[in-house]
């Protein structure tokens, strides 16, 4: 049955939650009021997803398997790369099957999504324009002529606008057949001519080293991290991961792994059954043994103490 949603959202682990993928880890990396906008629409086959969130962040995403994922800009707006590439409203990112990418922004970003299962949408490729749509084995980026893209772009735009303002229109199962055959057909135009960037050396390498890094961080995440015990797992020099992180991430290692640890300790302060844990316990199972740093950083990023956070869970 078609169906849509729209929320909006003022904590990032809620907005992370809701977002459709295999899994989606956000790490706000700068303090302010978190504000995000997220409308999903599912279709027979196709399913569709707008975003929009203010802060700079860096997001770590697996895919689904057995789908055809595709991303682009739905507007300008501050840098937005995904796997070190920049997303620009001109071009269009084709994912691999159920592969895992980080994706980092510079501020305010908005965004869309599309896939479909892999089998459908490669027999749309074929009898739309007589393309092999099969996922390719590394993310492409391609850039569409622009009256394709601009296309894609409106219908996308005005399926968003139905899920905001006339819902039933898109659970008529009349009305949702026709728009997702529009949206399909806009895609595949999208996917023929242009220019594809196919960046199977340098980034195809680094993205392969953060994976491996994220392997590192999460096969023990309370551990204290050594940046060149990590790199001998890894197989790299300290240099080839900094470039890399920096490339991906923004940030580097060191950085990164605090950042992260401080959303995870953040998560487990609101979670917590009131009573049952402290501030210094939570702390010291993320990695931070210097108490009143732990608390001024928490504060810094996030606007409020960590005991405050904890708190409020027995208010």
């Amino acid at each position: 049955m078609p169906s849509s949603t729209v929320r909006t959202f003022t904590d990032p682990d809620a907005y992370s939650a809701v977002i459709r993928q295999a899994t989606h880890e956000l790490t706000v990396t700068e303090r302010g009021d978190f504000i995000a906008k997220v409308t999903q629409i599912d279709l027979d086959r196709l399913w569709m997803q707008r975003f929009s969130d203010n802060l700079p962040r860096i997001s770590h995403i697996t895919g689904w398997g057995g789908r055809a994922v595709f991303a682009f800009r739905t507007q300008p707006g501050p840098s937005l790369l995904s796997s070190g590439v920049e997303m620009l409203p001109t071009n269009i990112v084709r994912y691999s099957e159920g592969q895992s990418y980080y994706r980092r922004s510079a501020g305010f970003a908005s965004y869309g999504s599309m896939s479909l299962p892999v089998a459908h949408m490669v027999s749309a490729g074929a009898a739309i324009a007589g393309l092999d749509l099969t996922p390719p084995k590394d993310p492409l980026v391609l850039t569409p002529l622009a009256s394709a893209m601009a296309r894609l772009q409106r219908l996308h735009a005005a399926a968003g606008d139905l899920a905001e303002r006339a819902p039933e229109i898109i659970a008529n199962p009349d009305a949702a057949r026709g728009l997702e055959q529009a949206l399909i057909e806009a895609l595949v135009g999208c996917l023929g001519e242009g220019d594809v960037r196919d960046d199977r050396s340098a980034l195809r390498h680094h993205s392969l080293i953060m994976r491996r890094f994220r392997r590192v961080l999460e096969e023990d995440p309370y551990q204290p991290f050594y940046i060149t015990e990590t790199c001998k797992t890894i197989g790299v020099s300290e240099r080839t991961l900094e470039v890399c992180c920096q490339e991906q991430l923004g940030v580097g290692p060191k950085r990164y792994l605090v950042l992260r640890r401080l959303h995870l300790a953040r998560q487990a302060l609101q979670e917590a059954a009131p009573g049952a844990t402290t501030v210094t316990d939570i702390a010291t199972q993320y990695g931070f043994w210097h108490f009143g740093r732990f608390a001024g950083v928490y504060q810094s990023l996030f606007g409020e103490s960590p005991s405050v956070t904890l708190h409020k869970q027995s208010e």
